[in-house]
């Protein structure tokens, strides 16, 4: 007899779980922060060269201009440089303009 008190309490407990998630899950997949600004990208970028200059990022991001603004791309977002550079970075000389409007937009999403 208390099988059967039992499964209908047990029962209740599931659904209202299952109710409780339900209802969460926009809460918890929507973004928690507002996007990025201007000045934010830019304060943060200066914060990067200055941590590079100290040697943070080791002697290899010191190397050379372009080994250093990679390093900032990577300090800025290393999902986005992952997504956007990684398999191609940037050469000396290459102003890659598509791909620069490509990392700004994956940074500010």
């Amino acid at each position: 007899m208390a099988c059967c008190v039992i499964k209908p309490f047990i029962n209740s407990i599931f659904f209202l779980c299952i109710l409780s998630l339900l209802l969460l899950t926009p809460l918890v997949l929507s973004k928690s922060r507002r996007p990025i600004s201007d000045n934010e990208i830019r304060q943060k970028k200066s914060e990067c060269y200055a941590d590079i200059e100290s040697g943070l990022w080791g002697q290899q991001c010191k190397s050379s201009a372009i080994a250093k603004e990679n390093c900032v791309l990577r300090c800025l977002s290393d999902p986005c440089y992952h997504l956007i550079y990684e398999s191609d970075p940037l050469e000396e000389g290459e102003k890659d303009h598509v791909r620069s409007q490509e990392y700004k937009y994956c940074m500010y999403k």
